[in-house]
């Protein structure tokens, strides 16, 4: 894929949006063949019978929603073709998400924003050991504040703190709240470096600064906060703290 145009589809039941976003991707010389559909089934259909690499998909569509396209995708055989939503509301934003989508456009859409959008179907579909260490494997996580999503970099979240069914990720400046369970989280980002140190609490080992053993309280510290560690999860972060400073040593 890093060597030879993206094979696309695009699926919008709207006409002008459909012609918009096609004329704006045959603009990038990233995107080669581009083909159309107007909804659901038809877009099913293209991609039954033609090896694609990313699609371009409305939600909202008849017959078949873009939510649903990407759920029948979910289950194509490797490699399936990348999900990037193009639409015109930030409701499903968190379902995306959940769905590995790598990106969600919002319309009207913007040239530059699409060219990014097309970058990281790219760096996505690229062999690791051709990006960078910023974007190797880095999720994109939709969250939702007055109206407006907003994409935050998983290797910005500093911990996590449950909070009901929702989730509170902590940057270095901020906090957004996700309606994803922590336990979801933890399953999806074992493998990138977070683990839990609480019921309630999983944390980034790279953003950890210190960790503290007080009357047979253990604490960690992740830049100005002090987090709790429950006994049970004490000897497997200290295991994993040091595992993890040999290897960036």
């Amino acid at each position: 894929m890093a060597d030879s145009p993206l094979r696309a589809l695009v699926a919008d039941d709207e006409e002008p949006a459909l012609a918009e976003l096609v004329y704006l991707l045959t603009q990038d010389s990233r995107i080669g063949e581009i083909k159309t559909a107007s909804n659901g089934p038809d877009a099913l259909k293209i991609l039954q019978a033609a090896d694609l690499d990313v699609v371009f998909c409305d939600i909202k569509m008849p017959g078949l929603t873009g939510i649903d396209l990407a759920q029948v995708l979910s289950k194509f055989r490797h490699p399936r073709p990348q999900i990037v939503f193009v639409t015109a509301y930030d409701e499903h934003a968190v379902a995306a998400f959940e769905l590995e989508a790598t990106d969600y456009v919002m319309k009207p859409v913007r040239a530059e924003r699409l060219s990014e959008a097309v970058r990281r179907v790219v760096t996505a579909g690229a062999p690791a050991a051709l990006q960078s260490a910023d974007e190797t494997d880095d999720e994109v996580i939709p969250v939702e504040l007055a109206g407006v999503t907003r994409f935050v970099q998983r290797s910005t979240v500093r911990y996590v703190e449950a909070q009901g069914d929702y989730a509170r990720l902590h940057t270095g400046q901020n906090s957004h709240l996700v309606r994803i369970p922590l336990s979801t989280l933890e399953d999806r980002w074992r493998d990138s470096g977070f683990t839990r140190i609480h019921r309630s609490t999983l944390v980034a080992l790279a953003h950890v600064d210190e960790m503290r053993v007080d009357g047979g309280r253990c604490a960690v510290r992740v830049g100005g906060d002090w987090l709790p560690v429950s006994r049970r999860h004490t000897r497997e972060l200290r295991d994993l703290l040091v595992r993890s400073t040999s290897l960036r040593g």
